[in-house]
């Protein structure tokens, strides 16, 4: 069945006992809020939700959310969780992190799961600095932007997630601001419904150590693609949008493809039917499987 056709539920059914305990003001709080009001209003089931996260502040957010949920490796969430997937490929899974595990130590993953097109919602929470460890670049960090480990300015150039992506063929990217939390619940929840890998970079900010990407920054500068006249179906204009950046940066739907590929999920002969990790027969006779058993004792 899919979130379409489910009975909306409450938010606070997603509501674990354990409290978030990220810094007061954190943007993370808003991504969570969002996402169990999507996950509600889409009905799904908590023992029908999985949500893996890599390493970093963001990345606790499973241990906030009931329902199934994995603390992975650093940078290792999309593996992790494509391999939750093709276990079971009727669960809805989602994996979250932040911009210097996804996009750091995890880009290789990130690339390859949107080629592989794993039926997924990916929501990464982009402060543009490492907050765990207290404050230095990440790759969406702004040139010149002194921290802890770039103390005379950043030298690097700034990482485009929305135009790798896109470059990547991903079929839904979207950009999202945890300050506006109405806005981004409706990009959860076509991402949640999209049959492919969807990505949802959210600007995310860290009050503590990120002085310069603050909440008041952003809400200077984003503007919605939904009140532009912006055509999401058409991937050059998309890429248009996904290199902006300045005065003005556009949050909302950037491309989702008219015409979706089939998933990875879709397409294996072995994942049509019941998902894997539930009974289902092997079609061997008792002689066939002794065998088998055999060659490998």
């Amino acid at each position: 069945m899919s979130p379409a056709t489910l009975a909306p539920r409450e938010a606070k059914q997603y509501k674990p006992e354990i409290p978030p305990d990220w810094c007061p003001g954190c943007g993370d709080f808003g991504v969570l809020t969002v996402l169990q009001r999507a996950v509600a209003e889409l009905g799904i089931p908590n023992e029908e939700l999985m949500i893996v996260s890599g390493i970093g502040c963001s990345s606790n957010l499973p241990g906030f959310f009931k329902s199934y949920g994995m603390h992975s490796l650093h940078g290792r969430s999309l593996p992790v969780a494509t391999g939750a997937k093709m276990a079971n490929h009727e669960m809805t899974v989602i994996a979250c992190g932040g911009d210097g595990d996804g996009y750091g130590i995890g880009q290789g993953h990130f690339i390859h799961s949107m080629r592989r097109n794993v039926n997924m919602t990916y929501i990464v929470m982009d402060n543009e600095i490492y907050g765990l460890t207290t404050g230095q670049t990440s790759p969406t960090s702004e040139p010149g932007m002194k921290t802890k480990s770039t103390p005379f300015g950043n030298p690097e150039g700034q990482l485009n997630p929305m135009a790798l992506a896109l470059a990547a063929g991903c079929g839904f990217v979207a950009r999202g601001f945890s300050g506006d939390i109405n806005h981004l619940k409706s990009l959860y929840t076509q991402a949640i419904q999209y049959p492919g890998f969807a990505l949802i970079d959210v600007f995310s900010p860290c009050v503590t150590f990120n002085k310069q990407n603050t909440f008041g920054w952003f809400k200077e500068r984003v503007y919605k693609l939904e009140e532009a006249g912006h055509d999401a179906s058409d991937w050059n204009a998309g890429m248009s949008r996904a290199k902006e950046w300045g005065a003005k940066i556009p949050i909302g739907l950037i491309y989702k493809n008219p015409n979706p590929k089939p998933s990875i999920d879709a397409e294996d002969p072995a994942l049509q039917g019941k998902g894997l990790a539930k009974n289902q027969k092997l079609g061997l006779t008792n002689e066939q499987r002794k065998k088998l058993i055999e060659e490998y004792i």
